[in-house]
């Protein structure tokens, strides 16, 4: 590969970087912008461990697919993909007075799930930035 072609190559990568981080800063200020009475937080692993942690009632959904789910989940987990034709009366199920904390995989379709469980009526929810892949448990603390 030419010396050109290789910052050709580069050049296109960052922009396309760029341009997601971009996509994503927009439809963040939008998606978790919190109505009236509600809660809607996007929060990096370490405060998403924090907030289980001070709110053991919190509910969490996983909304990858079974098989993803099946080599990995966080604790207490309940899996409802994203892709589910049934997605919403499922979600429907959990309690809306209750927080939730969802997560994907990277961060995308729990990005859309967000949106629909504002629209199913869910006033506190919490979403994992990053997803799965982000989350790292930190070692149980000691008294």
């Amino acid at each position: 590969m030419t010396p050109t072609a290789i910052l050709a190559t580069l050049t296109t990568l960052a922009a396309a970087i760029g341009l997601w981080y971009w996509f994503e800063g927009r439809w963040d200020r939008r998606l978790f912008r919190s109505g009236p009475g509600g809660v809607c937080a996007n929060l990096r692993a370490g405060q998403a461990e924090a907030w289980l942690r001070d709110h053991p009632e919190t509910q969490v959904l996983d909304v990858r697919s079974p098989g993803e789910f099946a080599r990995g989940a966080l604790p207490a987990a309940v899996n409802i993909p994203i892709g589910d034709d049934a997605f919403e009366a499922k979600a429907g199920r959990l309690d809306r007075d209750k927080p939730l904390l969802v997560y994907c995989a990277g961060g995308y379709r729990s990005r859309i799930a967000v949106d629909r469980l504002k629209r199913l009526g869910f006033r506190s929810i919490q979403h994992l930035h990053r997803g799965y892949l982000s989350w790292k448990p930190l070692p149980p603390s000691t008294p």
